[in-house]
C-alpha cells in the first residue's frame, strides 16, 4: 500500500541533499568552517566539514513528507526529536568544538527519548541473547542506553576516510529497511531509505577527491538511525509469527553481524587502546581505516575493500541465522572477525615493510 512512499522517500532525501550540499560547500568555505589537515587525518587539503547538515536535512524532510502519521506517527515524533537533539550537538561540534563529555550528555537524553518515549527498547532480544524469559525493565533500558552510544560512536569513529562512514550506512540502512518493507512495516522502511537517499547523495561529494566531509553532524546522526533501525529490527522481528516468511531466527547476532565493521572496529580499538595503558577514548591511527591507508590503499580502495567485508558479513549472518542459536552466532561472527582481522593485520604489516624498503 505505502511501497511507492518507499520509493519516493529515497528519491526527495536524495534529491534534496544533492541540491543542497553546494551551497554548504560555498557557505563553509566562506565562513571558514573547515577541517585541517593533521597528523591524525587523511586527507591533505582543507576540506568542508558540514555535510551532516544536509544529510539531515534531506532525510528529515523525506521522512515527515512520506510517512502516513495517521497510521505510524505515534512512536515517530520521539524519534524525530531524537534526530534534532543530535544534530545541534553534532553542528555545535562541527562548528565550535564541545567536550566530550557535554557531547555524551546530549547523546543519552536522544537516547533516553528513545527508550522511554518511542518504545526503542530491547526487551525479548536481550532475553534470547541471556537465554532467559524476561529481563528486568532496568536492565533493558540501561542495555539499550548503552547500545545506542555504542552504535552512534562507532559510526563517528570509523568516519576517518572519503566515502567509508556513509557507504557502510547505505549499505546497513538499506539492508535493513528492505527488511522492514518486506514485513510491511513501511514507517521503519521510510526511515531507512530516507537516510540511504541522502547519504548517496552526500557520497558523490565525499568520494575522492573529496569535496566535503560529513562531520559529527553526519556521522552522529548516521549512527543513531542505524541504532535506531537495529533495535527495531531486533524487537519486531520476536513479534512475527512463527512461519513467517521473512522471520530471523537469532535476530540479535544477526543485527549485530549486519553492523559488524563499525562496532568491531570501535571494540578492537579500545581493547588495543587498553591494553597499552591508554584510555580508550584516546585518539590514534590504528583503526582498521588508517592501518589499510597506512598500507598503501587509496582511500577508496580501502572503503571498497571494508565495505565489502562486512557485505560478506551480512550475506553470512543471514544464511547462517537458520542453522544456529543467537549466542553461537554470537560467537562464530565474532571468531570470524578476529580472525580475519589477524590475516588483515599481518596482511598490512607486509605492505608496510613493502613500502619501507622501496624507500
Amino acid at each position: 500500500m505505502y511501497d511507492y512512499d518507499v520509493i519516493l522517500s529515497f528519491i526527495t532525501a536524495f534529491t534534496l541533499t544533492y541540491f543542497a550540499i553546494p551551497s554548504v560547500i560555498h557557505i563553509a568555505k566562506i565562513k571558514n568552517l573547515t577541517d585541517e589537515p593533521g597528523e591524525r587525518r587523511s586527507h591533505t587539503e582543507s576540506t568542508p566539514s558540514l555535510g551532516g547538515i544536509a544529510i539531515f536535512a534531506g532525510t528529515l524532510f523525506a521522512i515527515m513528507l512520506w510517512t502516513p502519521f495517521a497510521t505510524y506517527g505515534g512512536d515517530l515524533q520521539y524519534i524525530l526529536c531524537s534526530f534534532i537533539i543530535i544534530f545541534l550537538i553534532g553542528a555545535k561540534d562541527d562548528i565550535d568544538p564541545i567536550s566530550p563529555t557535554k557531547k555524551l550528555v546530549g547523546e543519552i537524553l536522544a537516547a533516553a527519548i528513545l527508550v522511554f518515549k518511542s518504545d526503542v527498547i530491547l526487551k525479548e532480544g536481550l532475553a534470547d541473547i541471556f537465554g532467559v524469559t524476561t529481563v528486568p525493565l532496568f536492565v533493558s533500558v540501561v542495555v539499550t542506553i548503552f547500545t545506542i552510544l555504542v552504535i552512534i560512536n562507532a559510526f563517528n569513529l570509523i568516519d576517518g576516510i572519503n566515502g567509508l562512514s556513509g557507504s557502510i550506512a547505505t549499505l546497513i540502512a538499506g539492508t535493513l529497511g528492505t527488511w522492514f518493507l518486506l514485513i510491511q512495516r513501511y514507517d521503519m522502511a521510510i526511515v531507512a531509505f530516507s537516510l540511504a537517499g541522502a547519504v548517496v547523495a552526500f557520497l558523490k561529494y565525499n568520494y575522492t577527491p573529496a569535496k566535503i566531509f560529513m562531520g559529527d553532524t553526519g556521522a552522529l546522526l548516521i549512527g543513531l538511525v542505524c541504532s535506531i533501525l537495529t533495535i527495531r529490527f531486533i524487537e519486531l522481528d520476536y513479534q512475527l509469527e512463527p512461519g513467517h516468511p521473512f522471520k530471523i531466527n537469532a535476530a540479535p547476532a544477526v543485527g549485530i553481524g549486519i553492523l559488524i565493521l563499525p562496532l568491531f572496529d570501535t571494540l578492537r580499538v579500545f581493547i588495543t587502546r587498553i591494553l597499552n595503558g591508554k584510555s580508550p577514548l584516546y585518539p590514534d591511527r590504528n583503526h582498521i581505516h588508517h592501518l589499510l591507508i597506512d598500507s598503501g590503499l587509496s582511500h577508496m580502495q580501502a572503503t571498497f575493500v571494508l565495505v565489502v567485508v562486512n557485505f560478506i558479513f551480512i550475506v553470512t549472518v543471514f544464511l547462517l541465522q537458520k542453522y544456529t542459536d543467537t549466542l553461537l552466532l554470537i560467537l562464530l561472527i565474532t571468531g570470524i572477525a578476529v580472525l580475519m582481522m589477524g590475516g588483515f593485520y599481518v596482511s598490512v604489516v607486509r605492505r608496510r615493510k613493502k613500502l619501507k624498503a622501496k624507500l
